[in-house]
């Protein structure tokens, strides 16, 4: 055992050769000084080690090798026979503890940027060269076997398929909230609300198919330390469908129209379901997340950030859907929407400083993984157009003191404050994850990849709401550009999914979100 861990020796027996009067002539056993200095003389040979010695008595160390001899002139602090002073209760000896070294142990992971290993082992001769593949986990094996699609790719098929609905179903939400609309507009976005049904209909159809011929890929899926990290994007997807219903289906009969009322019950009923369902997946799988695996701080991937994102589109749905609602159902719709809204953005500030702190610790994630950076702009950017749209929601002669003061239209006021302040926080952590993805390109489609498109239309429609209740043109056309960049984008990452489904760059084993990285 090392010296510096062996405890004093405290027994209450005497010694045999212990003399009760070593310092009081009068025998009375107690010493006429305040503190005592008890000390081994130097020059004195000391008793045998307690632990085993060699052959030429020098005791060992904890790892079998010979501890150095015995130097008198140099005192050991952690050795009980040096000098140390007494207790001034005479209870015990000062026990000296000793700093232990603590320094962090770097450990490769797959998360980290290999660009940035690459340069440290290589930057002092100026290479720049590609990742070898030996090292990269995200490599491609060119010679992989064909698999049948309906066979073993089918049991590749994740929860991360529905960030292709919940992009969609945003981007018909976009359509339909321009500030300079055009003839046929609605119809475009109709397009994309329809499109988006027969994706997520789809979806579900092949992820009842895995789970039917695959038993117990279900609980498998759910429980994943990665793959269960996607199961949000189903009720984002869901969260989707209920405000292009609203838009789409709801806007399209008029106000006087016997089917309306039915609609406007259905939505509230719809919206209630949805937030009972996503309060109790961010209370049960986190729970799940905190005992059932262990996540390293230094492996910080937006994707935590997921599991909250449902219940916190609850203030988004009811942005869009109160103000159709009477005020009897309206108000508490809102109130439950501002909760909800405020649960989700805060979690997501908590989780920001893990974020910051592990890009400043080990640097950007792999390139395959960077698009992901993108849900950073989510939080704040669902806030503002939540807070606008609820706000707007408030009944024109809102008096919540009934002092006679219009709250509303203070609310309203307050609401745009909070707006700005956000605003410039998505763009922050826009122009960071763009930054990221622009310096490496990901060579291989992940369905994370569609990362750069739901969350950045967040940010689109908080522009546009922005500038609408700022009555802002400038703004309003950059809410329109950004558009036009937001749908190119949602086509280009759709071309690049069919594309892997094809070459089986996904839906192949160990390269989709079921596997550990």
């Amino acid at each position: 055992m090392d010296r510096q861990y062996r405890s004093a020796d405290f027994s209450f027996e005497p010694a045999a050769n212990f003399n009760s009067n070593f310092n009081n002539p009068n025998g009375s056993g107690q010493t006429s000084r305040t503190s005592t200095i008890v000390a081994t003389p130097y020059g004195t040979p000391r008793e045998p080690y307690p632990y085993p010695v060699n052959e030429n008595g020098y005791p060992l160390d904890n790892k079998g090798g010979p501890i150095p001899p015995y130097n008198p002139r140099e005192r050991d602090p952690f050795d009980d026979r040096n000098e140390y002073p007494e207790d001034n209760k005479g209870k015990q000896p000062y026990i000296q503890e000793r700093q232990l070294d603590r320094t962090p142990v770097n450990i490769s992971r797959d998360s980290i940027d290999l660009e940035k290993q690459h340069h440290g082992a290589h930057g002092a001769h100026g290479a720049h060269e590609k990742h070898d593949t030996a090292i990269d986990p995200h490599a491609k094996d060119p010679n992989q076997p064909k698999l049948p699609f309906f066979g073993v790719r089918l049991n590749h098929f994740t929860w991360a398929w529905y960030t292709l609905t919940m992009s969609t179903g945003g981007i018909a939400t976009l359509i339909s909230t321009q500030p300079h609309a055009f003839p046929g507009l609605i119809s475009i976005g109709a397009v994309f609300y329809v499109v988006n049904l027969i994706f997520f209909v789809f979806l579900c159809s092949m992820m009842i198919l895995r789970f039917s011929k695959f038993p117990g890929s279900f609980k498998e899926s759910l429980t994943h330390e990665r793959e269960g990290l996607f199961f949000p994007t189903f009720w984002l997807s869901v969260a989707t469908i209920i405000t292009g219903t609203q838009k789409y289906v709801v806007a399209s009969y008029d106000v006087t129209h016997p089917m309306r009322g039915w609609l406007t019950t259905s939505m509230a009923v719809a919206f209630w379901l949805y937030v009972f369902c996503t309060f109790s997946l961010a209370v049960f799988q986190y729970s799940f997340l905190f005992v059932g695996h262990t996540y390293l701080l230094t492996k910080f991937m937006p994707s935590w950030l997921l599991p909250i994102f449902p219940i916190m589109l609850a203030g988004t749905i009811a942005s869009v859907i109160a103000a159709d609602q009477p005020v009897a159902s309206r108000m508490p719709m809102i109130s439950a929407g501002l909760g909800c809204q405020g649960l989700g953005f805060t979690v997501a500030i908590v989780m920001y400083s893990h974020y910051i702190g592990r890009l400043m610790q080990v640097g950007l994630p792999n390139r395959e993984h960077r698009p992901a950076l993108f849900i950073g702009v989510g939080p704040p950017s669902f806030t503002i157009l939540a807070l606008i749209g609820m706000a707007n929601a408030l009944p024109p002669d809102f008096d919540l003191q009934g002092d006679g003061l219009l709250d509303g239209n203070l609310l309203r006021t307050l609401a745009i404050t909070i707006a700005l302040f956000l605003w410039v926080l998505a763009m922050w952590f826009f122009m960071i994850a763009l930054v990221a993805t622009l310096h490496s390109l990901p060579q291989y489609f992940h369905l994370g990849l569609w990362a750069s498109v739901f969350p950045n239309t967040g940010f689109c429609l908080a522009t546009i709401a922005i500038g609408n209740a700022l009555n802002d043109e400038v703004i309003r056309y950059v809410g329109n550009g950004f558009s036009i960049f937001i749908i190119t984008l949602w086509f280009f990452v759709f071309t690049l999914n069919v594309r892997a489904v094809i070459v089986a760059d996904i839906m192949y084993p160990g390269r989709d979100e079921d596997v550990p990285d």
